[in-house]
């Protein structure tokens, strides 16, 4: 009696592909790269530059109509740009979180590519080049002027964290509420447009009347730039800074926006 033949095995086209993830997650962040920037380094590094120059042009203008006195130390451009950086850092990087699943929606419609992807990709990519950017306008400053100040990259450091992760949580609830809200997109810029005047990059909150003090100190972003100043500036050390209501500020806006991505990611995906 003759053993009846085993059809073969086939392998699964399922198989798990080591380090998938990392992959697309890479593979998105060249692709915007390439796409924003042009296919030429020239272009990215243009978009890096862009911002350095607008800073220092920005600062000019501002020496040159008189305000040669800071509120901190004694040169404007550096007390400036230790606050309109981490300003950036959040605006810029919360706007492009919050765009991820319009920019990679044709992405989206393959298997592999996931939301968490596109939002992991859009988020470390752009918080990249806003700490370049922040690393060569900073470090130009203390290399080629007199600047007065005394590093300590750890409240630095501590500052631009607390930056990123405030962009993270509000780029992850706005991406959620620009999709489903469309009049909020058009309000969101609306509310954003005097931010940076009630955020500290421009007047310190403690030269303000105490009762105005302690309304901005309701705004997170007036937290990290004090912090961020605090490491430039020896001995200003504000005692509103709370590195913890800014991280609880982030951490309930981000698992807020999660959640709902997590419920609504397929009816944003297909309105």
């Amino acid at each position: 009696m003759t053993s009846t033949p085993q059809p073969p095995q086939l392998r699964s086209i399922h198989r798990q592909v080591p380090f998938a993830t990392g992959r697309v997650v890479a593979a998105l962040m060249l692709r915007e790269m390439s796409t924003t920037s042009g296919r030429n380094p020239g272009g990215y590094i243009w978009s890096i530059l862009e911002p350095v120059a607008g800073i220092a042009l920005i600062s000019w203008i501002f020496i040159a109509v008189g305000f040669s006195n800071p509120a901190l130390g004694t040169n404007f451009a550096m007390f400036y740009a230790t606050g309109l950086l981490p300003f950036y850092v959040f605006s810029n990087v919360s706007g492009k979180v919050a765009q991820a699943l319009n920019y990679s929606r044709p992405l989206l419609a393959y298997p592999r590519v996931t939301v968490a992807d596109a939002l992991i990709a859009r988020f470390v990519l752009n918080m990249m080049n806003q700490i370049l950017v922040a690393y060569i306008v900073l470090a130009g400053l203390i290399i080629f002027q007199d600047t007065g100040t005394m590093l300590d990259l750890s409240h630095v450091v501590l500052g631009f964290v607390m930056a990123g992760a405030l962009a993270l949580g509000v780029g992850l609830l706005n991406c959620v509420l620009f999709s489903a809200l469309p009049l909020w997109h058009a309000a969101w810029g609306i509310l954003n447009r005097p931010l940076v005047l009630i955020s500290g990059v421009m007047i310190l909150p403690e030269a303000l009347p105490l009762q105005w003090e302690e309304y901005l100190a309701w705004n997170p972003l007036v937290h990290i730039i004090a912090e961020v100043r605090s490491g430039f500036y020896h001995g200003y050390q504000p005692s509103y800074v709370s590195p913890a209501y800014v991280f609880g500020v982030s951490l309930v806006a981000g698992v807020v926006g999660l959640l709902f991505l997590w419920r609504f990611h397929r009816d944003i995906l297909e309105a």
